[in-house]
């Protein structure tokens, strides 16, 4: 994924998260979304609050976290803002980080560092705020009820690092055993083909000829559900996840995708 794809994709999380909360009704605010511990107002917090802390931020060196310390105190001021405060304080991190990444040179952007996700580069990183804002927004438009454009470059960058985990999810959530493989047929705003085999270890492979089981799934409901946040029952009942080949093992990926929230 070239740099400019990714600050491209970026910049369309950043578009879609302030066109939606500039809709929002006062009531909104409050209302819980699909992360157990915010309503939609923790949501926007968190991640304009990210955006804030990473204003200025160089890595240096893989032993250098960004400064997430800086959230609580974030956290704190936005707690006493007024919804319209609130919005313009967003609008204001948002353009400021518009500026800095589109000044952004290659050295920083290749350069190592601690992420979320581990040692990584600055680049990846911004790969993980992808993800983080796709998920996020869903986490609010879900119970509002708003529809969304799940297709683009930043929602194949969110996809793509549910994909890389893959192995993981096959092996130690699904809990697959030796010598069996799972694939994965996604359809809707992304169509693709998703493949892992236990082989000593579980692992993400391009292809495999005859699966132990095979999963269909909208790619929403395969990301939030990758991502814990909406009721298997309630994606297996409405046919947005179905599976062929061995029944069993079908129905416990379809309630084990979890790995993260």
């Amino acid at each position: 994924m070239s740099k400019e794809t990714s600050l491209a994709a970026l910049d369309n999380c950043f578009t879609d998260f302030s066109d939606l909360i500039q809709g929002f009704s006062e009531d909104d605010w409050g209302i819980q979304s699909l992360c157990p511990d915010w309503d939609i107002r923790g949501v926007v917090t968190h991640l304009a609050g990210i955006e804030d802390l990473l204003l200025g931020w160089v890595p240096k060196s893989t032993d250098e976290w960004p400064p997430f310390g800086k959230m609580a105190e974030f956290e704190s001021a936005m707690a006493d803002l007024s919804s319209t405060e609130i919005l313009q304080t967003v609008m204001k991190i948002l353009d400021k980080r518009r500026q800095e990444l589109s000044e952004l040179g290659d050295d920083v952007w290749e350069a190592e560092c601690m992420t979320p996700v581990g040692p990584a580069t600055y680049g990846r990183f911004m790969n993980v705020r992808v993800f983080d804002f796709w998920v996020h927004q869903r986490d609010m438009t879900i119970p509002l009820g708003i529809d969304t454009d799940d297709s683009g470059a930043h929602a194949e960058i969110a996809l793509d690092e549910v994909h890389g985990s893959l192995g993981y999810i096959a092996g130690k959530k699904i809990g697959l055993e030796d010598g069996m493989s799972i694939a994965f047929h996604l359809h809707g705003a992304i169509e693709r083909d998703l493949f892992a085999e236990v082989d000593g270890r579980a692992k993400v492979v391009d292809n495999v000829d005859d699966p132990t089981v095979s999963i269909s799934a909208d790619t929403q409901s395969f990301m939030m559900l990758a991502c814990g946040r909406i009721d298997p029952q309630q994606e297996i009942d409405a046919g947005r996840i179905s599976w062929t080949g061995d029944a069993s093992w079908g129905e416990k990926a379809a309630r084990n995708l979890r790995f993260t929230i």
